[in-house]
């Protein structure tokens, strides 16, 4: 499909090709491990086994390319089996990556516990500071790793200009894209070199899937990502595939929805006394708001906020809410509240990317937004 089509378009028709057989207008789940051959070495469309390549999988991955204004995309099984997939085959033994100091504890796991242990460096540092992350630099260096925003903290990263300091290094420059969502922030287009997701969050947006995804521009490294994803085997299965494709039929319209409802979520935050300070790109007084407002369509569905009476009463909080639900993840319908420290951010204690105590995550969902202002407030107390 012409990538010269609007975003809710592509969205929509991407990869979204008819079943030539019936005529069905949603692609079929290929629940299927190997295909007929005609003869040997002789494939229907190029499948001969499902972790090579299966149909369903083959359209979500078209779809993601199309909305990444990538060359490709590669749909794995988790938004981590996408990192993992993405270092194998970056890096060797010796190698040096930088990572931001606020990541999400899956990722920063990933390095500290995983990479290390074959030999992978990495040092921490402000991503947003374009100089702390040249600083940060060995010659050894052959990624930077960036979130934009960033989990927990809502940091905001000037992608365009770690994008020149990665191509002066030499290195290749990796943005996680989960929060913001294609609809809302184009990586590739600003010069990021591959694109992250967790599938599982917005562009999944139900809450009833886990998945991962990689999208890249540079042909080569996309057939050498293609390579590791088939070697190491850990790629989207078939209804996860379709479960992905389908909510990312409505992702435009869920956005514009959790934006609306987070703004309102954060206006009321700034002004109640028990919240010490709010973290959203969209809040003027944001030290990220000029550089997100440049590169993003609009300022997404996540909010972050510190409790005034300390990390007991941030846990409180989370306790007594009714309608945001407290659990891990984010980007469904529903809303999500956590407490990172405790939760998904427990890995990086003792940690340069140990969260504050006093810091609670919003994933604002989609329902009324003034049901989700009075559950906050009477929440907070």
């Amino acid at each position: 499909m012409s990538d010269q089509h609007s975003f809710e378009t592509l969205a929509i028709h991407a990869g979204n090709t008819a079943d030539p057989l019936t005529g069905a207008v949603v692609p079929p789940i290929y629940q299927v491990s190997t295909y007929k051959q005609d003869g040997v070495g002789g494939l229907r469309g190029g499948y001969e086994y499902s972790r090579s390549a299966n149909p369903t999988r083959t359209a979500l991955e078209e779809n993601l390319a199309a909305l990444e204004s990538g060359r490709r995309g590669l749909a794995f099984a988790s938004g981590l089996a996408a990192e993992d997939c993405l270092l194998r085959t970056l890096l060797t033994p010796g190698d040096h990556v930088v990572i931001p100091n606020d990541a999400y504890g899956g990722t920063f796991r990933l390095f500290a516990k995983v990479a290390s242990r074959w030999g992978v460096e990495f040092s921490v540092a402000d991503t947003s500071d374009v100089a702390a992350v040249r600083a940060a630099l060995t010659p050894r260096t052959k990624a930077i790793w960036v979130e934009t925003p960033s989990n927990p903290l809502l940091g905001i990263t000037d992608i365009a200009a770690v994008a020149q300091v990665a191509r002066q290094a030499g290195a290749r420059l990796v943005v996680d894209n989960t929060f913001a969502s294609p609809y809302l922030q184009q990586p590739l287009a600003l010069g990021a070199d591959v694109v992250v997701h967790s599938t599982t969050k917005y562009m999944g947006g139900h809450s009833d899937v886990v998945g991962g995804a990689l999208v890249v521009s540079d042909p080569e490294l996309a057939e050498e990502l293609a390579y590791h994803q088939n070697a190491m085997g850990a790629v989207a299965g078939p209804f996860d595939a379709w479960l992905v494709l389908r909510g990312i039929k409505t992702l435009a319209v869920r956005m514009d929805r959790h934006t609306e409802n987070a703004t309102k979520v954060a206006d009321l935050l700034t002004r109640h006394p028990k919240v010490s300070q709010v973290l959203y790109p969209g809040l003027p007084e944001h030290p990220g708001h000029e550089v997100a407002a440049k590169q993003m369509k609009a300022f997404g569905g996540m909010v972050s906020f510190r409790v005034a009476g300390g990390e007991e009463a941030a846990v409180e909080v989370c306790n007594r809410a009714k309608l945001f639900t407290l659990g891990e993840s984010l980007g469904g319908v529903e809303s999500l509240l956590e407490h990172p420290g405790r939760m998904t951010h427990a890995s990086a204690a003792g940690s340069p990317l140990e969260v504050p105590a006093d810091l609670v995550r919003l994933s604002v969902g989609i329902e009324n937004g003034d049901d989700l202002i009075a559950d906050l407030t009477q929440a907070l107390g």
